[in-house]
């Protein structure tokens, strides 16, 4: 399931013509990083492991859409921050993508 969602966010970002070249490249890149991060946590936190890869979803379809709601990207993207709180500590490299893949999608200019 999470592979398959993470394959999905990976579809659609490659096919949002809302992006410029240059920063859909760089989502890719934080996305691999995060896949890796994720499908670490899954072993042992399979539930937490699903949240974040939703979350990462859902912001990266708010961030991408042709008429982004500022509001509603706003709030998923504290929801994938949330969903990865309480990680810092035991997985200091998945709260660190996360924060990368966030800040990437605020940064996204739309």
């Amino acid at each position: 399931m999470i592979h398959d969602t993470i394959a999905q966010l990976r579809g659609r970002l490659e096919a949002s013509g809302a992006l410029k070249p240059e920063a859909k490249s760089a989502v890719l890149g934080l996305l691999e990083t995060l896949k890796s991060e994720v499908n670490e946590l899954s072993a042992t936190h399979a539930d937490q492991a699903r949240s974040i890869a939703g979350f990462t979803q859902v912001s990266a379809h708010e961030a991408t859409r042709e008429r982004p709601d500022t509001r509603l990207k706003e709030l998923s993207i504290e929801g994938l921050r949330a969903s990865v709180a309480g990680f810092e500590e035991s997985h200091p490299k998945l709260a660190a993508a996360v924060n990368r893949v966030c800040m990437a999608l605020s940064n996204l200019g739309i």
